[in-house]
Protein backbone atom coordinates (compact mmCIF):
# COMPACT_ATOMS: atom_id res chain seq x y z
CA UNK A 1 0.00 0.00 0.00
CA UNK A 2 1.34 3.44 -1.21
CA UNK A 3 2.25 5.93 2.12
CA UNK A 4 1.08 9.92 1.54
CA UNK A 5 4.82 10.48 0.82
CA UNK A 6 5.30 7.78 -2.08
CA UNK A 7 1.97 9.67 -3.25
CA UNK A 8 2.93 13.32 -2.47
CA UNK A 9 6.10 12.32 -4.28
CA UNK A 10 4.33 11.16 -7.20
CA UNK A 11 2.47 14.25 -7.13
CA UNK A 12 5.81 16.61 -6.92
CA UNK A 13 7.25 15.17 -9.95
CA UNK A 14 4.18 14.65 -12.03
CA UNK A 15 3.69 18.96 -10.89
CA UNK A 16 6.91 19.38 -11.36
CA UNK A 17 7.09 18.13 -14.70
CA UNK A 18 3.77 19.99 -15.92
CA UNK A 19 5.53 23.15 -14.82
CA UNK A 20 9.15 22.74 -16.66
CA UNK A 21 6.57 21.94 -20.01
CA UNK A 22 4.24 24.86 -19.85
CA UNK A 23 7.65 27.45 -18.73
CA UNK A 24 9.17 25.70 -22.12
CA UNK A 25 6.52 25.63 -24.39
CA UNK A 26 7.80 28.60 -26.37
CA UNK A 27 10.74 26.84 -27.00
CA UNK A 28 8.53 23.44 -28.74
CA UNK A 29 7.11 25.86 -31.67
CA UNK A 30 6.39 22.64 -33.45
CA UNK A 31 3.82 21.40 -30.96
CA UNK A 32 5.33 18.78 -29.46
CA UNK A 33 4.76 20.38 -25.98
CA UNK A 34 1.04 19.14 -26.71
CA UNK A 35 1.81 15.99 -27.28
CA UNK A 36 3.54 16.00 -24.06
CA UNK A 37 1.11 17.58 -22.30
CA UNK A 38 -2.14 15.28 -23.78
CA UNK A 39 -0.10 12.49 -22.07
CA UNK A 40 0.79 14.22 -18.74
CA UNK A 41 -2.71 15.60 -17.73
CA UNK A 42 -4.24 12.22 -17.27
CA UNK A 43 -1.04 11.39 -14.96
CA UNK A 44 -1.47 14.64 -12.79
CA UNK A 45 -5.28 13.61 -12.58
CA UNK A 46 -4.73 10.45 -10.93
CA UNK A 47 -1.86 12.01 -8.51
CA UNK A 48 -4.05 14.49 -7.41
CA UNK A 49 -7.10 12.02 -6.87
CA UNK A 50 -4.67 9.29 -5.44
CA UNK A 51 -4.23 12.92 -2.69
CA UNK A 52 -7.99 12.97 -2.19
CA UNK A 53 -7.48 10.01 0.10
CA UNK A 54 -5.99 12.71 2.65
CA UNK A 55 -8.57 14.71 3.95
CA UNK A 56 -8.42 18.47 4.22
CA UNK A 57 -10.49 20.95 5.13
CA UNK A 58 -8.60 24.66 4.35
CA UNK A 59 -7.39 25.81 1.23
CA UNK A 60 -3.71 26.99 2.33
CA UNK A 61 -3.68 30.60 1.07
CA UNK A 62 -1.57 31.39 -1.75
CA UNK A 63 -0.47 34.84 -3.22
CA UNK A 64 -0.30 34.98 -7.43
CA UNK A 65 0.97 37.78 -9.04
CA UNK A 66 -1.64 38.94 -11.61
CA UNK A 67 0.88 40.71 -13.68
CA UNK A 68 2.57 37.42 -14.01
CA UNK A 69 -0.31 35.33 -14.56
CA UNK A 70 -1.37 37.53 -17.48
CA UNK A 71 2.33 37.36 -19.09
CA UNK A 72 2.10 33.45 -18.63
CA UNK A 73 -1.77 33.82 -20.41
CA UNK A 74 -0.53 35.72 -23.02
CA UNK A 75 2.63 33.74 -23.58
CA UNK A 76 0.39 30.34 -23.65
CA UNK A 77 -2.32 31.85 -25.89
CA UNK A 78 0.35 32.53 -28.62
CA UNK A 79 1.87 29.54 -28.25
CA UNK A 80 -1.02 27.56 -28.75
CA UNK A 81 -2.97 29.95 -31.57
CA UNK A 82 -5.95 28.77 -33.26
CA UNK A 83 -6.08 25.61 -31.46
CA UNK A 84 -6.62 27.85 -27.57
CA UNK A 85 -10.25 28.50 -27.76
CA UNK A 86 -13.11 25.30 -27.35
CA UNK A 87 -16.55 25.29 -26.94
CA UNK A 88 -17.79 24.11 -23.44
CA UNK A 89 -19.63 21.02 -24.07
CA UNK A 90 -23.30 20.80 -22.12
CA UNK A 91 -26.87 19.52 -22.94
CA UNK A 92 -28.51 22.19 -25.10
CA UNK A 93 -31.56 23.70 -24.60
CA UNK A 94 -33.53 26.61 -26.49
CA UNK A 95 -32.53 29.13 -23.21
CA UNK A 96 -28.87 28.52 -22.94
CA UNK A 97 -25.93 30.13 -24.76
CA UNK A 98 -23.18 28.48 -26.00
CA UNK A 99 -20.07 29.27 -23.74
CA UNK A 100 -16.20 28.92 -25.00
CA UNK A 101 -13.21 28.14 -23.12
CA UNK A 102 -9.60 28.58 -23.54
CA UNK A 103 -6.86 26.24 -22.85
CA UNK A 104 -4.33 29.22 -22.03
CA UNK A 105 -6.31 30.05 -19.07
CA UNK A 106 -6.66 26.60 -17.77
CA UNK A 107 -3.06 25.77 -18.46
CA UNK A 108 -2.15 29.31 -16.44
CA UNK A 109 -4.56 28.36 -13.51
CA UNK A 110 -3.58 24.64 -13.22
CA UNK A 111 0.22 25.57 -13.26
CA UNK A 112 -0.25 28.34 -10.52
CA UNK A 113 -1.87 26.21 -8.31
CA UNK A 114 0.46 23.87 -8.84
CA UNK A 115 3.24 26.27 -8.38
CA UNK A 116 2.07 26.75 -5.17
CA UNK A 117 2.07 23.44 -3.93
CA UNK A 118 5.81 23.15 -4.71
CA UNK A 119 6.58 25.79 -3.09
CA UNK A 120 5.07 24.94 -0.21
CA UNK A 121 7.37 22.04 -0.75
CA UNK A 122 10.28 23.54 -1.17
CA UNK A 123 9.30 25.46 2.36
CA UNK A 124 9.25 21.48 3.70
CA UNK A 125 6.09 21.51 4.34
CA UNK A 126 4.19 18.45 3.00
CA UNK A 127 1.59 17.96 4.48
CA UNK A 128 0.12 21.54 3.73
CA UNK A 129 1.53 20.98 -0.31
CA UNK A 130 -1.01 18.19 -0.06
CA UNK A 131 -3.91 20.11 0.93
CA UNK A 132 -2.84 22.74 -1.07
CA UNK A 133 -3.55 20.80 -4.23
CA UNK A 134 -6.17 18.14 -3.19
CA UNK A 135 -8.30 21.68 -2.15
CA UNK A 136 -7.35 23.81 -4.74
CA UNK A 137 -8.20 21.11 -7.17
CA UNK A 138 -11.65 20.20 -5.92
CA UNK A 139 -12.24 24.05 -5.43
CA UNK A 140 -10.63 25.73 -8.89
CA UNK A 141 -8.44 23.45 -10.78
CA UNK A 142 -9.88 20.49 -11.27
CA UNK A 143 -12.43 21.34 -13.78
CA UNK A 144 -9.83 23.24 -15.77
CA UNK A 145 -8.01 19.58 -16.03
CA UNK A 146 -11.05 18.21 -17.37
CA UNK A 147 -12.15 20.59 -19.59
CA UNK A 148 -8.47 20.91 -20.90
CA UNK A 149 -8.27 17.06 -21.19
CA UNK A 150 -11.34 17.16 -23.41
CA UNK A 151 -9.58 19.94 -25.49
CA UNK A 152 -6.67 18.32 -26.03
CA UNK A 153 -8.68 15.06 -26.69
CA UNK A 154 -10.72 16.75 -29.52
CA UNK A 155 -7.25 18.08 -30.70
CA UNK A 156 -5.77 14.58 -31.04
CA UNK A 157 -8.29 12.99 -32.88
CA UNK A 158 -8.40 15.52 -35.19
CA UNK A 159 -4.31 15.36 -35.62
CA UNK A 160 -3.89 19.04 -34.37
CA UNK A 161 -1.66 18.79 -31.78
CA UNK A 162 1.67 18.48 -33.72
CA UNK A 163 3.58 20.25 -36.84
CA UNK A 164 -0.40 20.74 -38.65
CA UNK A 165 -1.94 23.65 -36.90
CA UNK A 166 0.52 26.97 -36.91
CA UNK A 167 0.30 29.74 -34.24
CA UNK A 168 -1.99 32.69 -35.06
CA UNK A 169 0.13 35.95 -35.48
Amino acid sequence: METISEKLSDMAKIAEAFCILIDNCEKQANGDWLEELYALLPRLHSAVTELNAFGSSQLPGSNVDLDERFDLYSRLRQALGERDSYWLEFDSSPDQIHMSGSLADDLTDIYFDLQHGLELLGEAWPQKAAQAWQCSYQMHWGQHLVDAERHLYALKVRDQLGRNCSPIR
